[in-house]
């Protein structure tokens, strides 16, 4: 055992190994950005030298990798014991609450050239279901990638916005912006406002089903008859 893993107290520490060095780095991610994720932040967290670290991760790269592994392992695997459809539905949804989760995230789960398992096996079960479904190899490849646009392009704009989305916040930033538009200059976007945006238990997450709906519904088209 060495000193690090014994606390200034006399107990003993919880010892080190990947997945706590990695689910630091994700809580620090959380926390406070991906700009925040060093070698140093994470070791001044669990109380150990930073050289110490690299026996679980290599680099920053490697750090990296096993990152974007965790996401993908919150993310639930589409499987083939129902409609192609429902599977797609439940997938696009779970990997959007992950990126609510850890916002971090968005724009890097495909920039690895060196994925872990979690990743692998989710890539492989999301094609699985599409080629099953009757997709050709180019039409899955197609559908893939019109679906994670829309998914990462929603939740980086929904990561963005100014109001969480949901709640009485929506109306506390929307109705002073209204009141910049009195003037008639702008009367679509007072007449979005008032008639949507600012209506009771208005939520913009709401668009989310409509825009994954209007995609599904297309590529159901592509499927032979």
């Amino acid at each position: 055992m060495s000193a690090e893993e014994i606390a200034q107290n006399g107990q003993v520490r919880e010892p080190l190994s990947r997945e706590r060095v990695l689910h630091c780095a994700v809580g620090i991610a959380d926390a406070q950005g991906m700009a925040a994720v060093t070698m140093r932040s994470i070791a001044a967290e669990l109380g150990v030298k930073p050289m110490s670290l690299y026996y679980y991760v290599a680099n920053k790269g490697a750090l990296l990798d096993g990152l974007i592994d965790i996401v993908f392992n919150e993310v639930e695997l589409p499987t083939n014991t129902g409609h192609w459809e429902a599977a797609m539905r439940v997938r696009a949804h779970s990997v959007r609450r992950a990126l609510g989760r850890h916002p971090w995230a968005i724009g890097l789960l495909e920039s690895r050239t060196e994925p872990g398992l979690a990743t692998l096996r989710h890539h492989n079960a999301t094609l699985g279901v599409l080629r099953q479904a009757g997709f050709s190899i180019a039409l899955s490849a197609h559908a893939y990638a019109l679906i994670d646009s829309f998914i990462y392009g929603f939740a980086l704009q929904e990561n963005s916005l100014p109001f969480t989305g949901d709640g009485d916040d929506v109306a506390e930033i929307a109705a002073p912006m209204v009141e910049q538009f009195s003037g008639g200059e702008f009367p679509f976007l007072v007449e979005i406002a008032m008639e949507h945006v600012l209506k009771p238990g208005y939520k913009f997450g709401d668009e989310f089903e409509i825009g994954l709906t209007l995609i599904l519904e297309g590529l159901a088209r592509w499927l032979p008859r």
